[in-house]
């Protein structure tokens, strides 16, 4: 008969009337007993031996199936009448019924102490491998069900030990787990030695300016992130085993790794001044960046403000990392790290007391402009558009402003775009004259290039210079120029410097299954094109040429239009097409090269106010045609089918793509809620906000006051060319975008049912809608004026895609007649 260990038990037993006539069998009027089921006792007492906690059911009749009379405590002494086939006949109390007789003994239990008597209990702790647990079952047998897992160090009770198991009780759950993994001393306790667990000590985070270090919810990199702990962050901790740190940082209790935390805040040296009076300090972010004031001294407080660089504030006090500023009129609390004594630009204008003026020249890059505005902020209004190295003359500086004179317009620009030389001084000494003889260089145009390595993106060309960010193996970089093994380079947005060895031409692959179909048109290229030109198509190219007789020059890369009105080309030479603008004389441009046109004449490449020009037809058609991009890994990405989705984690996405991303920071779980809610994929929302809001910074995305209430933009949706700014925020008040994440998820829901819900659901075909021009004859619905916007979204969406290790991804592609 198979035993088991607990109740119930299966067990093969006998009916009642079968166990009467075996319990007669074995009266003493029978002479000899033949049944061996049967074991003939006088009545007599024993006792019930089960744990201390359990109880011995008093059945009916000798089966698991009978119905339960009562449930008999240890130590119970009942009368045994009989016993067969396990089961015992017996009276407890005025109760008579049957019991399982393996759990009664002669004698009453605890009485004798045995050497492991189940009366003491001891406590024991789980010694498993760090990282591993131990399984409790319901019954002391690998087939028994899971009631908790333990960790190594975990303090059990136990009960008792049988065989290889052991009763426990671990928390409020009791159960059976293998003995051999229990000891008389907690594993980890050896560590903690010089200082008892009961004692806590305070330390601070040490990573490097801008890093995180990542609170797990177990000590392993396997465990899920439960915060991201900024450099000088204040932290208890608990206990500390090989590597890691048990903590408490905030509300929050976690593991990090030991190796970063000091006994004091690595920034402390700043509180020389922590006494009651204030000082005035600046901020000193990345130009084009800014430092968030927030409502409490924690990445979790609510954004008040974002504070540029050079703003000047009023420091109170400081507090581990944080200090708590006042910027205009709003109070709050910022990292500490980033304010410094002096205006990191001021000194661009110590050379010239306020009473004098200085002339200076607009160092912006190549065909950019820098914007003269009304007053001394961002929302001032346009006056001028300034190119590189326009000469102005400069009045007077305040924090990261400097009121300027530029030809006939006086206003404010950002002072850290004027350079005390023309940028272009010292370049293109050979054909600096009207001698064009030896000018015939190519201009320079922007390549893509990808990373072959992971890359520092540094602020200038040497490796002296600050690192602006580490680039990931294969991230698409836009390179401007190359010189003496540095590349200048763009990358979402910011423009910095890395090492040419590391650059190639060749995309990685991908690393995802890649599905190809094709979407026939009833339409040809040329039809296309022409279709498209009856709605004029913009383009921010600099490929605009002027026959060089055209220009007096002013300087080595300025001129200005005479004799007349000249007509401007999409290359250098009276073969190539004119592009429906006339410059008339007195116009300024920027000379960007000279190049020897078709009929030997030397030709300008310039730039001029207008950074928006009409687009050429053969412009148009070059990016219409997907031969051109479809077998490009990155450019081919303008085909992706965006109702699909890259299931990221939202962890995932904050470390490596929305860290240090302006307002749009730690938004990873609302742009996955968008995707999810609206049937748009994830990266694609991503790489449109971090475009449309440059990274996060823009005036939209960081709240703009309209009717009295501040709103919200994300995507750029209604920002309209005339007045983007005013535009964009009366759609985001009417649509109630009135938080950050309402903003993304609301913009969401706008793309997917104003573009993919009607069937543009590709960057190619947001641009230029096919399915209208191939059925109505007419252009429509289409996303933006820009030629090149569907080529110019797909750097960003490569570079998250890169960050991946397995996906799918759908192109669709339009092949025409």
């Amino acid at each position: 008969m198979k035993k088991g260990l607990v109740i119930p038990l299966c067990l093969a037993v006998l009916s009642t009337p079968a166990f009467d006539k075996a319990v007669q069998a074995a009266s003493p009027k029978g002479n000899n007993i033949h049944n061996s089921n049967v074991q003939a006792v006088k009545a007599e007492t024993k006792y019930v031996n089960v744990d201390a906690n359990s109880s011995l059911l008093l059945r009916t009749k000798p089966s698991t199936s009978a119905t339960k009379l009562d449930g008999l405590k240890k130590g119970t002494a009942v009368l045994v009448y009989a016993v067969s086939d396990g089961w015992a006949k017996v009276k407890a109390g005025t109760k008579t019924g049957y019991v399982s007789a393996k759990y009664l003994s002669s004698t009453k239990p605890g009485r004798t102490a045995k050497t492991t008597s189940t009366t003491k209990t001891t406590t024991k702790y789980v010694n498993v491998d760090k990282g591993s647990h131990l399984l409790l079952r319901s019954k002391a047998s690998t087939s028994g069900s899971r009631l908790a897992s333990l960790p190594r160090g975990e303090k059990v009770t136990v009960y008792s030990t049988s065989g290889s198991w052991a009763k426990v009780k671990a928390g409020n759950k009791t159960g059976y787990v293998h003995a051999s993994y229990l000891v008389n001393k907690a594993p980890d306790s050896s560590v903690a030695k010089a200082s008892s667990l009961s004692i806590t000590t305070t330390k601070y985070v040490n990573v490097d300016k801008g890093s995180h270090l990542l609170l797990r919810s177990k000590a392993s990199t396997s465990g899920s992130l439960l915060a991201s702990l900024p450099r000088g962050e204040k932290v208890t901790v608990y206990s500390t085993s090989g590597s890691w740190a048990k903590v408490k940082a905030g509300n929050k209790t976690g593991y990090v790794h030991a190796s970063y935390l000091v006994n004091k805040d690595p920034d402390s040296s700043t509180k020389a001044s922590s006494s009651p009076k204030t000082t005035t300090k600046y901020v000193n972010v990345d130009k084009g960046s800014h430092l968030l004031l927030r409502s409490k001294a924690s990445i979790s407080g609510s954004r008040l403000a974002s504070l540029p660089r050079g703003e000047k504030v009023t420091v109170y006090s400081t507090s581990g990392s944080w200090a708590k500023v006042k910027a205009g009129n709003k109070t709050g609390y910022v990292h500490a790290s980033y304010l410094v004594n002096k205006a990191p630009d001021s000194s661009a204008a110590k050379a010239s007391p306020s009473s004098k003026t200085t002339t200076k020249y607009v160092n912006v890059d190549k065909g950019s402009h820098l914007l003269l505005r009304s007053k001394a902020s961002t929302s001032g209004s346009r006056l001028a558009s300034l190119p590189r190295g326009e000469k102005v003359t400069v009045y007077s500086s305040s924090g990261p402003w400097v009121k300027v004179k530029a030809g006939s317009k006086t206003g404010y620009v950002l002072a850290s775009y004027l350079a005390s030389a023309d940028p272009d001084a010292s370049t293109e000494k050979e054909s600096t004259s009207n001698n064009h003889n030896s000018s015939d260089k190519t201009p320079v145009s922007t390549v893509t290039k990808y990373t072959t390595a992971n890359l520092n993106l540094r602020k200038g060309a040497s490796t002296s210079t600050g690192v602006i960010e580490v680039l990931d193996k294969g991230t698409a970089v836009k390179v401007y120029s190359e010189n003496d093994g540095w590349a200048k380079v763009e990358i979402g947005g910011k423009t910095g410097y890395v090492s040419t060895k590391y650059l190639t031409s060749t995309a990685k692959k991908p690393n995802g299954k890649i599905t190809t179909i094709h979407h026939p048109y009833d339409l040809s290229l040329d039809e296309f094109a022409n279709i498209e030109m009856k709605v004029s198509p913009q383009t921010d190219t600099n490929k605009r040429y002027i026959r060089s007789d055209a220009i007096k020059l002013t300087s080595k890369t300025t001129g200005v239009v005479q004799h007349g009105s000249w007509n401007v080309r999409d290359g250098a030479g009276t073969k190539n097409h004119e592009v429906g603008e006339t410059l008339k004389e007195g116009t300024k441009v920027t000379i960007l090269s000279t190049v020897k046109g078709d009929e030997g004449y030397p030709w300008y490449q310039i730039s001029y106010n207008k950074a928006w020009k009409k687009a050429t037809n053969n412009e148009v058609k070059y990016y219409l045609n997907p031969a051109n991009f479809i077998s490009d890994p990155v450019r081919s990405l303008q085909f992706l089918k965006l109702t699909t989705t890259a299931n990221l984690s939202a962890a995932e996405v904050n470390q490596k793509i929305l860290a240090g991303k302006g307002i749009l920071s730690g938004k990873a779980s609302t742009f996955l809620t968008a995707a999810k809610q609206n049937g748009v994929n994830e990266i694609y929302l991503i790489a449109h906000a971090l475009l449309e809001t440059g990274n996060g910074t823009s005036q939209l995305a960081n709240g703009v006051q309209y009717n009295g209430k501040t709103v919200y933009n994300m995507y750029g949706i209604g920002a309209n060319d005339g007045n983007p700014i005013q535009n964009g925020a009366a759609y985001a008040y009417h649509q109630s975008w009135t938080t950050p994440e309402a903003a993304i998820i609301g913009g969401a829901k706008f793309i997917n049912s104003n573009y993919l819900g009607v069937g543009q659901d590709t960057l190619y075909k947001m641009r230029w809608n096919p399915d209208s021009a191939a059925t109505n004859g007419y252009a429509s619905h289409q996303y933006a004026t820009d030629i090149g916007w569907a080529y110019k979204q797909v750097n960003e969406i490569y570079n998250l895609y890169n960050l991946l290790d397995h996906y799918g991804m759908t192109l669709e592609v339009p092949s025409y007649r």
